[in-house]
């Protein structure tokens, strides 16, 4: 069974490549690293695994081996564990956007990865970036199912950010006037068409508060968040 949350950033590449370049090229991305410390002898490896391509998407899995610590008895004892994300190219009006369903941080960290192996550096995936004109649009569409909205580059002295909560928000007269002295930087909405509780932030960080399949994020990304980036 699926978490309650499931939390995912997309991210575009600066030079379009072909699905194909990019399923040969991820095919080759391994890494090992040997910890030997006695008694304790692990492999941590990095691979991507399960490449599938579609008409117009690429999707897999990246698996990564990390090394944490517990305090048992007086000892401080490694433990390897494996922690697989599930990532997706897709070719979209021309560009190719990643979807890579984790948390902020972690899915920074593979985009950085992933641009390595694809262009011998970073900075060859970015930020899919949401201006905060198709953000308001987005849920100016969908007024009463919008519960959540934050604005940022609030022009208020000493308030960084402001944020609307409750049913038909958009209706009152607060949410004018915190337009006016801000932009829309976070909406938690229910969408129409997937009926699921999504939260989204203009930097593309997407995340479902109902229980979905990891499939049925990225078809929503794909139909109703890939709209809004430029």
């Amino acid at each position: 069974m699926n978490p309650m949350v499931l939390a995912g950033k997309i991210f575009r590449l600066r030079e379009p490549l072909p699905l194909r370049t990019i399923a040969y090229k991820l095919k080759d991305l391994k890494r090992e690293e040997a910890f030997d410390k006695d008694p304790y002898h692990f492999k941590l490896i990095t691979e991507v695994k399960d490449i599938g391509i579609g008409a117009n998407t690429l999707r897999g899995i990246l698996s990564q081996d990390f090394l944490s610590y517990v305090y048992h008895h007086g000892e401080t004892i490694p433990m390897p564990r494996t922690v697989e994300s599930t990532f997706a190219f897709t070719e979209d009006r021309g560009r190719v956007l990643l979807t890579v369903l984790e948390k902020k941080r972690m899915a920074n960290s593979i985009a950085n990865l992933f641009s390595e192996a694809l262009f011998i550096a970073k900075g060859g995936i970015v930020e899919a970036r949401i201006p905060p004109e198709n953000l308001r649009k987005f849920h100016e569409e969908n007024k009463e199912a919008t519960k959540v909205i934050f604005f940022d580059d609030v022009d208020i002295p000493n308030i960084q950010k402001l944020s609307l909560y409750g049913e038909s928000l958009a209706n009152t007269g607060l949410y004018e006037d915190y337009l006016s002295h801000g932009s829309l930087w976070y909406v938690v909405v229910t969408s129409r068409s997937h009926g699921i509780v999504v939260g989204v932030t203009r930097d593309g960080v997407v995340t479902v508060f109902s229980k979905i399949e990891k499939s049925d994020y990225l078809n929503f990304v794909e139909s109703e968040v890939f709209p809004l980036i430029p």
